[in-house]
C-alpha cells in the first residue's frame, strides 16, 4: 500500500480550524501538533504549495505593520471534503515509533552493562520533564470542562500523551530498581 502523505491532512485540519500563515503552521508543530507529529519548515511550505496547486487551499495577501506582506492560507471546500474523507476512513495500520533509546537497549546484552544505569537515568529525567510539561499543558489548554467539550480530540491526544509518559516513567523506575546493585 502506498504511503499516505499525512502532512497534507495535518495542514488541511489546521486550516479547517482557522486561516493561518505558513509561519503559524510551523509554530503549531512546535506546540500542540509537535506532541505527536513532527514536521519541519522545509516540509510545510512545499506541501502548502502542492495543496494550493491541487485546489485544496488558497491564500490571500495580508499586510502586517507598515509593509510586511504575509500569505494567509484558507482551506477550500474541496480541501475540507478531502479532510472529512480522510478522517472518516479507518486507520488499520499500527505505526512503529522511532525511539533511539529503545533501539540502543536492543543491543545491550546484559543487565550488568555499566552503561545501563546512566542511560536509564537520563531517559528517566527526560520523560519526567516531558510528563511535567504535558500536565502543565493540560491545565493551561483545558482549564474548564467547556474547553474539553469544544476541543475533545485535542483533549484525548493530550490525555493519551500523559498516559504514555506516565507509563514510560514508571517502567524506567522499575527497570532501574531491578538492575543488579553492583554494576
Amino acid at each position: 500500500m502506498a504511503q499516505k502523505n499525512k502532512l497534507q491532512f495535518i495542514i488541511l485540519g489546521l486550516l479547517n480550524q482557522q486561516p493561518l500563515t505558513g509561519y503559524d503552521l510551523t509554530k503549531a508543530f512546535d506546540t500542540e501538533i509537535g506532541e505527536f507529529w513532527q514536521a519541519q519548515h522545509s516540509q510545510i511550505y512545499p506541501q502548502l504549495k502542492r495543496l494550493e496547486e491541487q485546489g485544496y487551499v488558497t491564500h490571500e495577501i495580508t499586510v502586517s505593520g507598515a509593509k510586511l506582506e504575509k500569505k494567509l492560507y484558507h482551506v477550500t471546500a474541496t480541501g475540507a471534503e478531502l479532510l472529512r474523507q480522510w478522517i472518516t476512513v479507518g486507520t488499520p495500520d499500527l505505526t512503529a515509533t522511532k525511539d533511539e533509546f529503545i533501539l540502543k537497549l536492543y543491543f545491550i546484552h546484559s543487565n550488568r552493562d555499566p552503561r545501563l544505569p546512566m542511560m536509564i537515568q537520563e531517559q528517566l529525567r527526560l520523560h519526567t520533564d516531558k510528563l511535567v510539561h504535558l500536565r502543565q499543558r493540560m491545565t493551561v489548554v483545558f482549564p474548564d470542562k467547556a474547553l474539553i467539550e469544544a476541543h475533545y480530540g485535542h483533549y484525548l491526544i493530550l490525555q493519551h500523551a500523559i498516559g504514555r509518559e506516565n507509563y514510560y516513567v514508571t517502567w524506567l523506575k522499575q527497570t532501574l530498581a531491578a538492575l543488579p546493585a553492583e554494576q
